[in-house]
């Protein structure tokens, strides 16, 4: 069966795509993979960890032009910018924030504290429940760093849940 047919069928019964497709251990198909571009990919690589504790998992190109790092549970794509790209730091405004669930979110903060890293927002709790801080990092990407501190149901904090959303 073609997989555009799995995505088709019983009016977009996408979660049959799953039992179809191939492990790989190099791009895991149950997250959202993000792919951030940086000037300098391997100075990335060593800023992001040494403030935030993101791990290299490999590197590629001759010269690099890119790498995954883990950072919690999430796996992130860095990219070589091109020569016409630019940053966000470089275009003066982010184009985008990440969120990362971190298990040991304060001492997570304390770290990103002591690296100097621009944080943005201080770590505190949410009215939607989640424990969090927001950081900048080297080449001007927003960086939001959460864990969940209590169930709230989102209609408790003024959000409308849509009809056809999940109950969970």
């Amino acid at each position: 069966m073609p997989r555009s047919d799995l995505f088709l069928q019983d009016g977009g019964a996408i979660g049959a795509y799953d039992r179809f497709v191939i492990p790989n251990r190099s791009l895991p198909v149950e997250i959202v993979l993000p792919h951030v571009h940086y000037r300098n990919v391997a100075e990335a690589i060593a800023w992001l960890n040494n403030a935030f504790g993101f791990v290299e998992r490999y590197r590629y190109g001759n010269p690099m032009s890119g790498a995954q790092v883990r950072a919690g549970n999430a796996l992130i794509m860095l990219k070589q910018m091109g020569p016409d790209e630019r940053t966000p730091r470089e275009l003066g405004f982010g184009t985008q924030s990440l969120t990362i669930f971190i298990e040991d979110l304060e001492g997570h903060f304390a770290r990103a504290q002591a690296a100097g890293v621009p944080i943005v927002e201080e770590l505190h709790e949410t009215i939607y429940g989640e424990l969090q801080y927001a950081a900048i990092d080297l080449d001007g990407h927003h960086w939001l760093f959460s864990r969940h501190a209590r169930d709230v149901n989102p209609e408790e904090w003024g959000a409308t849940v849509s009809s056809g959303a999940a109950n969970r």
